[in-house]
């Protein structure tokens, strides 16, 4: 834990995942700076309606915990992050309400503070979905570092909200103005459709959903070795994004009860899509999971996990949620259970499922992917 400083000084603060060294905070000067602009400008806002979008594990909802305010996002883990703050900090959690990316705004808004996500097409999405909830008098401030802000950042305010302007730099953090003078009025233009002919693959991707133009070269590679997988009765796709890996699972043992885990509302949203999509009388034979690896999958042990895992949360690099993927994978398998695994070579993957399970196999390569299998003794 670590005590926040300036306008979160008052409060301790953790992450959801830790990392495995606890080297990194759970707020950014981003959050300070666009806390001190709001307290030292807008301040005439704050008995008014807020929303807060983005907020990565609650610093600015905590900041604000006085106040009446909304939080939406698209991570389960934010959220949980959040609520679990407010509880360390002995907080009352009345005020505060949290709304899932997959769900609408109900009301209008007359402070909206943003941070920048990691993907524009999310940022995209959600200013779309905003726009009918603002008025003229809206104060609408965003935040990030500045090496995030790019003039595709900008144009995308402009484009969905209107006139943009930003702050100078501070500690490498810097604000986005935006004033809501655009009449015109845009559709969102999330979900898409991919498809992929090579596996007579039809996707439908919402925003924020990883690599949601077409399909991932590491979830295709993987693919290629399905065929390899041992029979099994239950099978799960962790860190499902829009279910690739799940569904050719499926296609190949359709005996098999599929699971789909993500902690991205927009990544389970196209996961069940996708698959009723596929298998429409198939329903009673899958489970769809929006949950911090298995904390909130109520499923017996499984025989098959299948995992892509991701090396980052929201702007950060690490391997601290992938730790926390394959330690949970361990202990949700039954004996002689599977876990089979894609990854960048140089993730060095195989010395973790070697020091969980004491085991891993290679079992195909390329250039810069390997699939690894590691079995539970």
């Amino acid at each position: 834990m670590q005590v926040v400083e300036k306008f979160l000084e008052r409060y301790t603060l953790e992450r959801i995942p830790m990392t495995l060294k606890g080297d990194l905070r759970a707020w950014d000067a981003a959050d300070e700076l666009l806390l001190a602009e709001v307290f030292e400008k807008h301040s005439e806002k704050l008995n008014k309606t807020i929303l807060i979008i983005n907020d990565s594990f609650g610093a600015l909802a905590i900041s604000l915990n006085q106040h009446t305010r909304h939080s939406w996002s698209d991570s389960y883990l934010s959220h949980l992050a959040t609520f679990k703050n407010i509880q360390l900090n002995n907080l009352e959690d009345e005020n505060h309400q949290s709304i899932p990316s997959n769900q609408d705004l109900t009301q209008t808004y007359d402070l909206v503070i943003i941070k920048i996500p990691k993907t524009l097409g999310l940022l995209e999405d959600q200013l779309c979905r905003l726009k009918a909830h603002i008025h003229a008098d809206t104060t609408i401030i965003a935040s990030g570092m500045s090496k995030h802000i790019h003039s595709s950042t900008l144009k995308t305010f402009e484009k969905y909200i209107g006139t943009t302007t930003t702050s100078r730099a501070t500690k490498k953090a810097r604000l986005i103005f935006a004033k809501n003078d655009n009449t015109q009025i845009h559709s969102s233009p999330y979900p898409k459709t991919i498809t992929d002919d090579s596996f007579k693959l039809s996707l439908v991707n919402h925003a924020n959903v990883f690599a949601k133009d077409k399909l991932d070269i590491g979830t295709r590679f993987l693919i290629e070795q399905l065929d390899k997988c041992p029979t099994s009765k239950h099978i799960i796709d962790l860190g499902c994004g829009n279910g690739a890996l799940g569904i050719m699972a499926k296609r190949l043992q359709a005996q098999a009860k599929i699971s789909f885990i993500d902690e991205s509302y927009a990544a389970i949203t196209s996961a069940k899509h996708n698959y009723l999509a596929e298998f429409k009388e198939e329903e009673n034979k899958a489970g769809f999971y929006i949950s911090d690896c298995f904390n909130h999958f109520d499923g017996a042990n499984v025989d098959l996990i299948l995992c892509n895992p991701p090396f980052h949360q929201n702007h950060s690099i690490g391997d601290h949620i992938a730790w926390e993927m394959l330690k949970q994978s361990f202990e949700q398998l039954q004996t002689k259970g599977q876990i089979w695994v894609i990854g960048n070579r140089h993730l060095a993957y195989h010395v973790k499922l070697q020091k969980l399970f004491g085991n891993c196999e290679t079992i195909a390569s390329n250039r810069k992917f390997v699939v690894l299998v590691a079995t539970k003794d």
